[in-house]
């Protein structure tokens, strides 16, 4: 009795299995695969751990774990709290294309508008910067005098001369794409919650204005994480 109850118990779940198969898409299917895939692993890993052959299990471990979706890089300890090696922030502005190095903490960037268009700001020397800073927008000013302070940190000092005569500052752009916020962040579309929050962390160290960092940016990747945790 036992073994029909049994008998009829398997009958059924194949029977739900292929109807399941057979709706399913192949996305669905390549995924449930990884994951029966990485599971059979890791019982195989567990079975030879507990035999004693360390050497073998363990990357059968990693593998089957990476298979089922589990980052085994940023489980580690020295991991924590760094950022990508090669990672970089991405901010444009009406006037300006910057780049942040998330290693070096490095500011570069490029004079988009205007007759220094496709200047690297690098190739300016700071009087020049300074006048620049005076002649574009509000947002593209704020961002090239978190430049400067990087670059020549007494530069306002010998600004504060030609800061008469000039026009106001223009409005600010629209609310930030989430596309830009991916980019501030350093981040590929489509990152999870805890790689946003991390790539956050990451930024503001090196951003934030008590460790001697910008105002500006530092309130668009506050900006930025909260635009990609909406989704989350």
């Amino acid at each position: 009795m036992i073994n029909l109850l049994v008998g009829a118990a398997i009958v059924a779940l194949l029977y739900y299995g292929l109807k399941v198969f057979g709706r399913a898409d192949a996305k669905m299917l390549a995924q449930l695969g990884r994951r029966v895939g990485g599971g059979a692993l890791l019982l195989i890993a567990a079975f030879l751990g507990m035999r004693g052959h360390f050497e073998t299990a363990l990357p059968l471990g990693i593998f089957g774990l990476s298979l089922i979706g589990w980052d085994v890089r940023k489980a580690m300890p020295w991991s924590k709290g760094q950022a990508s090696p090669g990672r970089t922030s991405k901010v444009r502005t009406a006037a300006l294309d910057m780049l942040l190095d998330h290693d070096s903490g490095r500011l570069t960037g490029t004079v988009i508008a205007g007759p220094l268009a496709g200047t690297a700001l690098d190739a300016l020397d700071v009087p020049a910067l300074a006048r620049l800073a005076l002649d574009v927008d509000m947002e593209s000013r704020q961002l090239l005098e978190a430049y400067l302070d990087r670059r020549s940190p007494g530069w306002r000092e010998h600004a504060q001369g030609d800061a008469g005569g000039r026009r106001t500052d223009p409005a600010r752009r629209g609310a930030m794409t989430e596309e830009e916020a991916y980019q501030i962040l350093g981040l590929q579309p489509g990152a999870g919650t805890e790689e946003i929050r991390r790539a956050h962390r990451s930024l503001m160290k090196k951003l934030h204005p008590d460790q001697g960092g910008s105002n500006y940016l530092a309130a668009r990747v506050n900006e930025a994480k909260d635009i990609l945790l909406q989704g989350h």
